[in-house]
């Protein structure tokens, strides 16, 4: 007899939300814009990250907060963390390549789990707008 409710899961299959934009900015300007706790507070949200690999932080909106952890950190090319909440354990991963305009910054949140509809669908709506609100940033910042 076969169990019809196994406990490993590991087989099924994840989906990831993936953003890109282009910004005339360079990569070091967006690396700032992604690493800086005020300036993260104004296109996204509150948070005490610190772009060292190991570093545990918040982020908090008037919703929640989220708990991550610094996985990579490759100024100014690469960072990635953790980003767990309400039992969704994910990883959001920037990759900024230089392009003769400036950035094309790539954005890739990556672990929903099947049953995690609502967090696929809330995250593929709020990144291009988060993206939005970098890039308006961007083009105030000194």
């Amino acid at each position: 007899m076969t169990d019809q409710f196994p406990e490993n899961h590991a087989h099924e299959k994840t989906r990831s939300v993936t953003v890109e934009r282009e910004l005339p900015h360079p990569p070091e300007k967006v690396w700032r814009a992604l690493t800086t706790p005020h300036f993260i507070e104004d296109w996204l949200m509150k948070n005490d990250l610190s772009p060292e690999v190991g570093h545990a932080f918040q982020m908090s909106g008037d919703w929640g907060a989220v708990d991550c952890t610094v996985l990579e950190a490759e100024p100014p090319e690469r960072l990635s963390y953790s980003w767990n909440a309400f039992g969704l354990e994910s990883t959001v991963t920037w990759e900024l390549v230089p392009i003769p305009s400036g950035t094309l910054l790539k954005m890739e949140q990556r672990g929903f789990k099947p049953g995690q509809g609502q967090f696929y669908a809330g995250a593929r709506d709020s990144w291009p707008a988060h993206l939005g609100n970098l890039a308006a940033f961007l083009d105030r910042m000194d």
